[in-house]
């Protein structure tokens, strides 16, 4: 059953099973008692429902982080906010969401010590899956393939937390089992034995878990997710070729295909559509017709556990805010819903102007291609709005700054917070769930690309750029140029820089930007280059903030021995 995973994540309470951070104060006395009438790995861990649960609980664990509706400043951050892509739009003079990394990125700012704690709290519920499947009676298993696949999954959540660590932070404590009493001495780990143990993990996970379709239920990990992320790991330590070969694997012989003919059942609200709004179109994603999805995140309406993604709520700007028209009037009316108008449109939902393009993401790097590639079709990217108010002269007119009297509009609102190109990847116009007085409230329920094919096959260029040859590099990014109907690329032309702006067309708002900028050791320059906050040009991003801050309060509780923290950050 596709919700699988939200339906079964409650049943074992985590509450009950050992969640111990990184520097937890719990008491020796409490960690040693036996489970006799609680759930604890010693008992939780020793079924294959059991096990299957904590599985649940470890898919949850990364959704509910990174994705959950509460965690909208990390869920900015991720997402392209404070880099090349991105500012935040709804207060670009503000002190969240990176608009302002002088100020923000302290060690005392929590947001950086969710990230530390949130990927440790992983780790600790991976490390406790993988120990308890490793000591599990081999009764209880139908075949050595059986565990194999169930201890690949937990490793490569694993290797996915140290991923978001290492990136971060850099150097970063390795801790490879269940910590079971408090511990205040951990030591950062060189960076080196962090992607050592990633590479292992994946290894494991990419020979061990499933094939495409051969999973139990959608959104779990298959051999293609964990391919990707071992090409990944090779990227960031320079080993193209091995990075190449880790590719090839998922690309060739993991059963998936870039889509490149229609499919599914699709809503084309603002166009005739194609085969690029099919793969974002609500229950597309999961479709066995769909071969392009490696890793999805599941995602279901109006069910205990089915969660909410704020797709409209980041991406869309804050149009309802926009005040009257040129002539006194409401400038948007909305929809009817009680017998009262709610000022908010079901086509566009209630963005609230989380993530803006910058003019790079949003102009420059469409130029070349602006009437024939499809990813910058107006069913992709909304660049025209229309005033809705009947009661007005500019009924159904386009919004346009220039009619209102000089000195009555806000030029940085109107430009960055109430319209700019909306991105619709995650929008779902027309088809909400919820708050219908509001449109859906911002949020939508379509399932999320973790990992999509598309970006397997540029980490793929990305390594052949690294290795020289430049052939092989711009085959691959012809191969989703070709399928967005743009023009190709010549070999010549294509440059580790070319390859990320082929990344900001295709995976724009869908990549970790501040990882992939980091990997390629272009976050400073690209930052500096392309991002246009009108308050703070670049972000105000320091030489130091290529790093994130280790959080103060680890630091503090860790009495045992020093704790660094990253160069440039006072306590």
């Amino acid at each position: 059953m596709k919700k699988y995973l939200s339906l079964l994540r409650r049943k074992y309470s985590w509450s009950v099973i050992l969640l111990m951070l990184l520097f937890s104060s719990c008491a020796d006395k409490a960690l040693e008692e036996t489970p006799l009438d609680f759930l604890a790995p010693e008992n939780a861990y020793n079924t294959v429902p059991g096990i299957r649960q904590g599985i649940s609980g470890l898919h949850f664990s990364v959704r509910d982080a990174w994705f959950g509706g509460d965690n909208q400043d990390q869920f900015a951050m991720l997402n392209g906010c404070g880099t090349d892509v991105a500012f935040h739009g709804e207060n670009p003079g503000g002190n969240i969401k990176l608009v302002n990394y002088l100020t923000e990125m302290t060690p005392a700012n929590s947001i950086f010590t969710f990230f530390w704690e949130r990927n440790y709290s992983l780790i600790q519920r991976a490390n406790a899956l993988i120990a308890g499947i490793k000591a599990s009676d081999k009764s209880i298993w139908t075949s050595d393939a059986q565990k194999n696949a169930f201890l690949s999954e937990a490793l490569f959540f694993r290797a996915y937390a140290y991923r978001m660590l290492v990136s971060f932070y850099g150097d970063v404590p390795l801790v490879t089992e269940p910590t079971k009493s408090a511990k205040t001495d951990y030591v950062r780990a060189p960076k080196a034995e962090v992607y050592k143990l990633m590479e292992e993990d994946l290894i494991f996970a990419a020979a061990n878990l499933p094939l495409r379709g051969k999973e139990e239920a959608p959104g779990r990990i298959t051999q293609g997710a964990a391919g990707h992320y071992l090409c990944e790991v090779y990227l960031a330590q320079g080993k193209f070729q091995l990075a190449a070969d880790a590719a090839s694997k998922v690309i060739d012989g993991a059963g998936y295909s870039l889509m490149t003919k229609r499919f599914g059942s699709t809503r084309d609200v603002f166009g005739k559509g194609d085969v690029f709004l099919d793969l974002f179109a609500y229950g597309n994603h999961n479709l066995a017709e769909n071969k392009e999805g490696i890793w999805v995140l599941q995602y279901e309406p109006l069910v205990t556990g089915g969660y909410t993604f704020p797709g409209d709520r980041a991406y869309g700007p804050a149009y309802f805010r926009l005040g009257n028209t040129p002539d006194g009037k409401t400038a948007f009316r909305g929809e009817l819903y009680n017998g009262s108008y709610t000022g908010y449109s079901d086509t566009l939902g209630r963005p609230v102007s989380w993530i803006k393009p910058t003019n790079y993401a949003a102009y420059d790097i469409w130029r070349s291609d602006w009437n024939n590639d499809i990813r910058n079709a107006g069913h992709h990217i909304k660049r025209t709005y229309y005033y809705d108010n009947p009661a007005s002269t500019f009924n159904k007119k386009k919004i346009d700054f220039s009619l209102y009297p000089n000195g009555t509009r806000d030029a940085l609102k109107d430009t960055c917070q109430y319209i700019y190109p909306y991105f619709l990847k995650h929008s779902d116009p027309l088809h909400h769930f919820v708050e219908p007085n509001r449109s859906g409230g911002g949020w939508t329920h379509k399932d999320y690309y973790v990992v999509r094919l598309a970006e397997t096959i540029l980490l793929r260029a990305e390594a052949y750029v690294g290795l020289g040859k430049k052939d092989l590099a711009a085959a691959d990014v012809n191969a989703i140029r070709s399928r967005a109907n743009a023009k190709p690329v010549n070999a010549a032309d294509v440059s580790l820089d070319y390859v990320l702006d082929e990344r900001a067309r295709e995976l724009y708002a869908e990549e970790w930007r501040l990882i992939t900028l980091r990997r390629v050791g272009k976050l400073l320059e690209r930052t500096r280059k392309y991002n246009n906050n009108p308050i703070f040009p670049a972000c105000n991003i320091q030489d130091f903030n290529v790093l994130f801050p280790i959080p103060q309060k680890q630091i503090d509780l860790n009495i045992d021995a020093k704790m660094e923290q990253n160069p440039g950050y006072a306590k």
